[in-house]
């Protein structure tokens, strides 16, 4: 029997990684970006890595594109075992300077495309007693004014997962968020970048003002969160659902 799984944001960093680490797990590998050139990239290693890719470049804001990879995939490969909703860049801004259309599309891309991906999966999940993980964010614990759509969007997915479970609990399906912490990807660097600027430093050693500030010893790395993708999709890990996993290095001070 093969196993097909679905990763969004897999262009790059988080997505890219997970993809190719449920390579290993999986036959089969849906990959989701709107990037076609970057996703290609991915379908070669996913492919290399003994995993049949599927590329589908979309764009996960629409209603239509969260179906269509769901379609597209049964389509396929005739079957879902594992949904891995990691697509979603939301807006770096102040409470106060966030405009509607920056809330507006933090939620279409990060919130809803995993509630429709979620929703348009559930019976394929249902049948094969499968798995969902939603990527939220430690700043779900932590809100703060400078970061406001971030830490706000994130508390709605990890709500939004445990519902989820509430159903899946009846149907078999298995469904948690995750929680990265500060993990060295693209976006991370430019952040910093920012930082940096607005300090007077060079990025090197803005990196490390921010570490040192954020309490963690070192930053994650995208493989840290495949890899804890990986466990909650593992057969051993199915009685765990409904559960908001942090994997941030010890950035998070809450009980």
């Amino acid at each position: 029997m093969s196993r097909v799984a679905i990763v969004t944001g897999a262009s790059r960093g988080i997505g890219r990684a997970t993809a190719i680490r449920l390579a290993r797990d999986f036959e089969a590998v849906t990959i989701v970006a709107r990037s076609a050139d970057t996703l290609a990239e991915t379908a070669d290693i996913v492919r290399s890595a003994g995993a049949e890719p599927l590329a589908l470049p979309r764009d996960l804001r629409t209603p239509e594109a969260c179906a269509s990879v769901i379609r597209a995939t049964l389509d396929r490969f005739g079957r879902i075992d594992a949904l891995a909703c990691i697509a979603g860049a939301v807006a770096q801004a102040d409470l106060f300077a966030l405009t509607d259309e920056q809330w507006d599309d933090g939620l279409a891309l990060k919130f809803h495309s995993a509630r429709r991906l979620t929703l348009s999966a559930w019976d394929a999940l249902k049948a094969s007693r499968g798995s969902v993980a939603i990527t939220s964010g430690a700043s779900a614990y932590t809100p703060k004014a400078s970061l406001a759509a971030v830490g706000t969007i994130n508390a709605a997915i990890v709500a939004l997962a445990k519902a989820f479970a509430d159903s899946g609990i009846k149907d078999g399906v298995q469904v948690n968020s995750i929680l990265p912490g500060s993990v060295m990807t693209g976006r991370r660097r430019t952040m910093l970048q920012g930082y940096a600027d607005r300090h007077g430093l060079p990025l090197e050693a803005a990196a490390e003002k921010f570490a040192a500030e954020m309490g963690i010893a070192r930053y994650g790395e995208p493989d840290d969160i495949a890899n804890a993708i990986a466990f909650l999709f593992a057969p051993e890990s199915h009685w765990m659902t409904g559960t908001a996993l942090r994997v941030d290095g010890g950035e998070t001070k809450v009980v």
